[in-house]
């Protein structure tokens, strides 16, 4: 079955099983590496990608679900020569420890600031809840959406 949908911005089609995972689909079909398998059931945040610009963990999501919907992954917030506000935040704080999690901590940032440009402390905690991370970034991960914040979004 042919599933059609918008991958940063590119449309696709592609013709593959569309109960495959999105996760699963986006990794080894398009190649797009960042967003990574974790619990394999929607609890720990490193497959979030932005569907709608709504933050879904990709692994339990199947590829049906997101037929004529624009899909975001961490690939699609920036770029090397222009990163986006989150990706320079994320820097600038060493948010990042072994980096398994954080893109999909980017993405979940993402989703906040794009429904919140000023978000308080509870509501970046409450946003980031479903994002683990072993190696205990979670204060510096705070730090740098609030710095991201304070800067105009791409």
């Amino acid at each position: 079955m042919a599933v059609s949908l918008t991958v940063n911005g590119v449309p696709r089609t592609l013709d593959v099983d569309a109960d495959r995972s999105l996760l699963d689909v986006l990794r080894n079909e398009l190649n797009l590496r960042a967003s990574h398998f974790g619990c394999g059931v929607g609890e720990c945040g490193a497959c979030m990608v932005l569907v709608d610009d709504r933050a879904v963990p990709s692994c339990d999501t199947p590829l049906w679900s997101a037929e004529g919907k624009r899909v975001r992954t961490a690939e699609g917030l920036g770029t090397r020569a222009a990163p986006h506000a989150l990706q320079r935040a994320f820097i600038a704080e060493q948010a990042a420890q072994c980096g398994y999690c954080t893109s999909g901590m980017l993405i979940s940032a993402a989703a906040l600031l794009m429904r919140d440009a000023e978000p308080d402390d509870a509501a970046i905690r409450e946003a980031m809840a479903r994002n683990l991370c072993r190696c205990g970034t979670h204060p510096r991960v705070m730090r740098a959406i609030v710095r991201a914040a304070a800067r105009p979004l791409p």
